[in-house]
């Protein structure tokens, strides 16, 4: 049960949310129905946790942020759906983090220790892993999935259905209307890939061979004139056999459906 001491006297809180006792809720804050917030949790001033939400442990969630809302799309007629919130996120002011739909799973859901800068738009039916940077502004449209590790730039869109696949990095201002592959660095409107994330490789300590290894899967993948079967059976005999890292890199190759950034 909440700690009144916590709860600044201006903030709603409704009578069937579910409050660890150490959750924190600053002034003028909205808890709505069915919302639960787990221990650790400080909600700032002004924001809306709507309805329908599960917030896990040790998030901090900034002013004028708009959590568990209803979703933007029409389809929408007012079904039960969900927003599930991981550990140890950061999401800035003027978020915006919409519920799911009947159409999909009935769920949005956000991994753990991820930032979202302000306002960053995620939207129905979005499933957000976990370790990502997502800058301020960047729109996330229906039905995205994302991986984890990803830094996804200022300003930019992404288009609906598509995938965001573990260790890629979207540069600023970018537009997203095809899958962007594991590893891969993409920019531009429309976006196009200039190669893979090694630097974030580096900074996580991947070995010299590791890295060769992907940019050898990025040759094959980009710069050979194999199709894509033809690079994904190229990579699955001759590079994984020693970078066995290089399988997430064909696993969402193969889980693409809308083709991907090239």
């Amino acid at each position: 049960m909440a700690n009144a001491e916590l709860i600044h006297p201006t903030a709603i809180i409704h009578a069937s949310a579910k409050l660890a006792d150490d959750v924190k809720v600053g002034a003028y804050s909205f808890i709505g129905p069915n919302v639960s917030i787990d221990s650790g949790t400080e909600i700032f001033t002004h924001v809306v946790v709507a309805e329908n939400t599960r917030i896990g442990k040790n998030n901090q969630i900034f002013q004028f942020a708009s959590v568990g809302e209803r979703c933007q799309d029409l389809k929408y007629k007012g079904e039960e759906t969900w927003l599930e919130i991981g550990d140890h996120n950061v999401i800035r002011e003027h978020c915006t983090l919409h519920r799911g739909t009947a159409q999909d799973q009935s769920l949005t859901k956000i991994g753990s220790h991820n930032l979202l800068m302000v306002n960053t738009h995620v939207a129905h039916d979005c499933m957000i892993g976990s370790h990502n940077i997502i800058a301020n502004n960047v729109g996330i449209a229906g039905h995205v999935h994302v991986g984890d590790h990803v830094l996804l730039g200022g300003n930019s869109g992404i288009h609906q259905f598509c995938r965001i696949d573990s260790y890629s990095l979207v540069g600023g201002a970018s537009l997203i209307i095809k899958d962007v592959p594991a590893y891969v660095m993409v920019s531009g409107n429309p976006a196009s890939a200039h190669g893979m994330n090694y630097e974030g490789m580096r900074r996580k300590g991947w070995s010299k061979e590791t890295i060769n290894g992907l940019k050898q899967c990025f040759k094959l993948l980009y710069r050979s004139n194999l199709t894509v079967k033809e690079a994904i059976e190229t990579i699955e005999n001759e590079i994984i056999p020693t970078v066995p890292e290089a399988q997430l890199l064909v696993d969402s190759l193969q889980a693409s459906k809308r083709g991907i950034v090239r």
